[in-house]
């Protein structure tokens, strides 16, 4: 451990010790118990297909979305959950690490996260997690967790743009067996190992309170993220997973063989290691995940097919309250094709 860091947790240490209850400039919602050294907090991030630039080429023959042919962006809600667990680790310490699931190019958005601020990346990736729905991947996520070993908080976005179904995160509670908090706008109070959080149900709020560690899932309401810090993306623009190397080593040295490739690769890893700068890499092996539940043979939703909807009409039609009225409107729905 680097000398520094471990002399900074003795100096925290100490604080709390000469003062039971800790008060923080974090909604003043924090009451250290002694000998809490901070929360370590996971934040399972997405890479995602633009849905507002949908196109006649965003479904494939099987069902599935074809991502190649959309624009790859962060989605939204996650750096929301991703704000929030930097939050509690920049007021109460500990560490953020960062989880996501996907091809090697969905690197860029665990850089993001460490250009805001996060200690650690993770990078799941396995061609036979392809095409999973949210069971599948809600599996391979927890079992990605369980690996990443000791956890206070489980932070995830409300939903993805890509499916919106909010089914992930809570899935992944009921697999961790701990409980969750989902539609998170704000902590009311942290003491110790105790949490009271505000939800948002629609119409009004709710204040729930559970024993850590817990799931959350967050609103964009919940706060402003945070941008990339010029000094960090400095620091970790040249961060790299190991199936990014392989690819990185193609392209630089296309006519070499297969063994200088490989050396050059071998180099290139040792030395992102040295700079602390290589991102984890994990396959299903790593996490111990059981292949029936991963991938199209563990999932049992299909998606029938992906339309971009755009409403054209102006104005409206007034519809008289009477059977008559309603018989017209159902029939004028069906003529359109908005129904049958």
């Amino acid at each position: 451990m680097d000398p520094a860091i471990n002399l900074t947790k003795r100096r925290r240490a100490a604080s709390l010790l000469a003062h039971r209850e800790v008060k923080l400039p974090f909604n003043e919602y924090v009451n250290m118990e002694i000998g809490q050294l901070g929360y370590d907090c996971v934040v399972c991030v997405k890479q995602v297909p633009d849905t507002s630039n949908v196109t006649g080429e965003a479904m494939k023959d099987d069902g599935t979305v074809n991502r190649s042919a959309l624009p790859a962006i962060f989605n939204p809600e996650d750096l929301h959950a991703l704000e929030t667990a930097l939050e509690v680790r920049d007021r109460c310490g500990g560490t953020v690490t960062v989880v996501t699931m996907g091809p090697p190019a969905a690197c860029e958005v665990l850089r993001e996260c460490l250009y805001r601020g996060a200690d650690r990346g993770v990078l799941i990736t396995d061609r036979r997690a392809a095409a999973s729905d949210t069971l599948a991947t809600s599996y391979i996520l927890s079992q990605a967790i369980k690996t990443v070993g000791k956890y206070d908080f489980v932070f995830c976005g409300r939903q993805a743009i890509d499916g919106d179904t909010a089914q992930v995160g809570p899935q992944i509670a009921e697999k961790l067996g701990i409980p969750q908090i989902t539609y998170f706008e704000r902590f009311e109070e942290l003491d110790g190992r105790t949490l009271r959080a505000r939800r948002n149900v629609g119409n009004g709020w709710e204040v729930l309170e559970v024993r850590l560690p817990a799931l959350i899932t967050v609103l964009d309401t919940a706060n402003e993220p945070r941008p990339a810090a010029a000094r960090r993306v400095m620091q970790y623009k040249r961060s790299r997973a190991e199936a990014e190397i392989g690819r990185d080593v193609a392209v630089a040295l296309a006519d070499a063989n297969d063994g200088q490739k490989e050396a050059e690769s071998a180099r290139r890893l040792e030395q992102l290691k040295m700079k602390k700068l290589l991102l984890d890499q994990w396959d299903l092996d790593d996490i111990q995940a059981d292949l029936a539940w991963c991938g199209m043979s563990g999932s049992p939703t299909k998606v029938h097919r992906v339309q971009s909807i755009v409403l054209t009409k102006e104005g409206f039609t007034e519809v008289p309250p009477t059977d008559e009225g309603v018989r017209n409107m159902i029939h004028e729905l069906i003529e359109d094709r908005t129904l049958g």
